[in-house]
């Protein structure tokens, strides 16, 4: 991660130098002037006069001196900081049955954040209207001279040059402009990516992943995506596709049919339908266990009470979680052994449900990966559980429009 924080004393690149500093202060905060010199390898003279800039916009605040008996001679040192209600973001995540956005400060915490339902045969343009009055609501009341941007991560394919869903099969939508449209709503510059790379990035600056050089942060609920971090940069691909770890074929021969066309594939292993199926197959093979009874009280969402069955002792459930912790063990066995990522993260049902998955996972990898590389990643949960996705979104938006200083999608 050091590398992120390295500036350069070009003349023509003085906005990679506000990143520099501007991402030091986020990691190493409350820090001194001549800490900044040295983490970013900056002059002198270039960290006081962008520090001057910084503090008469109100972004960074200069603390009383530090005080340090060990300090025999020379003034006190102050403490630098970033203001991290002076700039806004909102983060608006769309997932498979709802949308949930959030107005998100400097430092990645939600200040404000709800929800609304959408159901498959809604229009595109239904659900954006909805959501662009769920981001009035929240931001209604705070400054509007802060916001700085909107960070959107959309289900299935996206295109963040061009700020297009492309293609996302679980809510039926192809080549929906939604970038544009959220510009043209609210005169914001909107930055758009597929919302596990979202989460990637989320995790990145402000969760488990701040120290990691290469991070993938996986998510589980109705599919099953990848998104990776290397460097501070978000990694993509040739075609933005990166990341279908979902669609890696698991069972070659014999295995469920996947929306995708293929057999086999990970999703239908791993996915919330996937462990809903199964469970109620198991349910109806021993209508008197724990499981069926879980299922048949209707009290909360049906994967909560598989889990619940399972902590209270169901054997089958637990038999069949296990298996589905060593699937996934499998795919991200492979995945290490590809990119070998200091931290893969977890998020969404492998989340929930970490106490009765994890340890399945975690030993798989440790036995499948290529030589001691198992040992040595580290395995997580998501750090925002819920508003992984909101978080993730605002991210885009801060490291677009604060951090880089980009002006894509300004209407």
């Amino acid at each position: 991660m050091r590398r992120l924080f390295l500036g350069s004393r070009g003349s023509a690149i003085r906005s990679h130098n506000l990143r520099a500093i501007l991402l030091a202060l986020l990691r190493y905060e409350p820090v001194s002037r001549v800490r900044l010199a040295q983490v970013t390898q900056l002059s002198n003279t270039t960290i006081t006069n962008l520090i001057a800039e910084l503090l008469e916009q109100g972004v960074v605040a200069e603390d009383a001196p530090e005080l340090n008996e060990r300090r025999a001679v020379g003034r006190p040192q102050t403490a630098l900081r970033l203001v991290p209600d002076s700039r806004y973001t909102v983060g608006v995540h769309f997932d498979v049955d709802q949308v949930r956005a959030a107005v998100v400060n400097l430092r990645g915490q939600p200040l404000r954040s709800g929800a609304h339902p959408h159901s498959f045969d809604q229009t595109p343009e239904t659900v954006l209207a909805e959501t662009a009055a769920l981001v009035e609501r929240l931001a209604a009341g705070l400054d509007e001279r802060r916001f700085i941007g909107l960070g959107v991560g959309v289900s299935g394919l996206a295109d963040p040059a061009t700020g297009v869903n492309v293609f996302a099969p679980n809510l039926g939508w192809r080549d929906v402009p939604v970038a544009e449209w959220f510009s043209r709503r609210f005169g914001l510059p909107v930055c758009l990516d597929n919302n596990v790379r979202a989460m990637a990035l989320g995790e990145t600056l402000f969760g488990a992943g701040r120290d990691a050089h290469a991070l993938a942060f996986v998510y589980a609920r109705i599919g099953v995506g990848a998104g990776f971090v290397v460097g501070g940069q978000v990694y993509r691909g040739s075609g933005a596709g990166a990341g279908e770890i979902g669609h890696a074929t698991i069972l070659p021969d014999g295995g469920e049919a996947c929306r995708c066309g293929n057999t086999g594939c990970l999703e239908t292993l791993v996915s919330e339908p996937a462990i809903l199926r199964l469970a109620y197959q198991i349910a109806g093979d021993y209508p008197g266990g724990h499981l069926a009874q879980a299922l048949a009280n209707g009290q909360g969402a049906s994967i909560e009470r598989v889990f619940a069955a399972a902590r209270a002792g169901d054997a089958p459930s637990r038999a069949m979680l296990a298996e589905r912790a060593r699937y996934m063990g499998i795919a991200l066995a492979n995945l290490v052994n590809i990119l070998n990522p200091d931290l893969i993260v977890l998020g969404g049902l492998f989340d929930q449900g970490q106490d009765l998955l994890l340890p399945g996972v975690r030993q798989t990898i440790r036995e499948r990966a290529f030589a001691h590389l198992g040992e040595r990643v580290e395995l997580r949960t998501a750090t925002f559980g819920a508003l992984a996705g909101v978080v993730g979104a605002a991210a885009l938006a801060i490291d677009a429009f604060f951090y880089r200083h980009e002006t894509a999608y300004s209407a």
